[in-house]
């Protein structure tokens, strides 16, 4: 059985998901907790304009993105799966982050490997692209387009996407239930593989000893 191809979304999935809250709070002049954030959309929680929430997004992003802190165990997991696996990041934020999201990585000694910096949330291209077996997610639309496109998703669990979870989605808490759960779909998906593989051998074998019987 081959590598996996692991899609893994950078915000809310790598690092912590309310890191832009303390910016947001200042320039708004709100006093939110992550409790309150029950919306992915910024926005929304912040019952703003989208022209108003891009303003403060300009102004912070790059150094809301440079300072973010990672989710527990996120590197060293990654890190493991990344030995028997294939790991892309793949991220809404527009190519202009590029530079400062591909130092974050390289600072904080994440895997290095492939970065798709996508610029919409439409991820179904690239996992179908990348040939993805699972998808590491934290914003639930996401997730079901991902999963009625036909993957399997982690989505990794925040107070914004508690809602009713769909076929191939499996919701996880944090970084050890993603290394186990990936670990367990690796052993499973080995195990249909190689007795597939054994089905076939056979048939050939039966196919073989037929010829050599007409043969006679």
């Amino acid at each position: 059985m081959g590598r996996l191809n692991l899609c893994v979304d950078i915000d809310g999935t790598i690092t912590i998901p309310y890191y832009w809250l303390k910016y947001a709070n200042k320039f708004f002049g709100t006093n939110l907790k992550p409790t309150d954030i029950t919306e992915y959309d910024i926005d929304k929680v912040l019952n703003i304009s989208a022209e108003n929430y891009w303003e403060f997004y300009e102004i912070h992003g790059s150094e809301m993105h440079e300072k973010a802190r990672a989710r527990k165990g996120a590197k060293k997991n990654l890190l493991k799966l990344a030995e028997n696996n294939n790991i892309h990041y793949v991220t809404a934020r527009n190519s202009k982050m590029h530079e400062v999201t591909s130092e974050w990585i390289r600072k904080r000694e994440f895997p290095k490997t492939s970065l798709h910096l996508l610029g919409s949330h439409n991820k179904v291209l690239k996992a179908t692209e990348l040939e993805c077996d699972i998808f590491i997610e934290d914003r639930y639309e996401n997730a079901v387009e991902i999963a009625e496109a036909g993957f399997q998703v982690l989505l990794v669990d925040c107070y914004y996407n508690r809602y009713t979870l769909p076929n191939r989605i499996t919701r996880v808490k944090n970084w050890l239930e993603i290394y186990d759960t990936v670990s367990s779909y690796s052993i499973s998906k080995s195990q249909t593989f190689n007795k597939k593989e054994q089905k076939t051998t056979c048939l050939s074998k039966r196919m073989s000893n037929l010829a050599l019987l007409n043969n006679l």
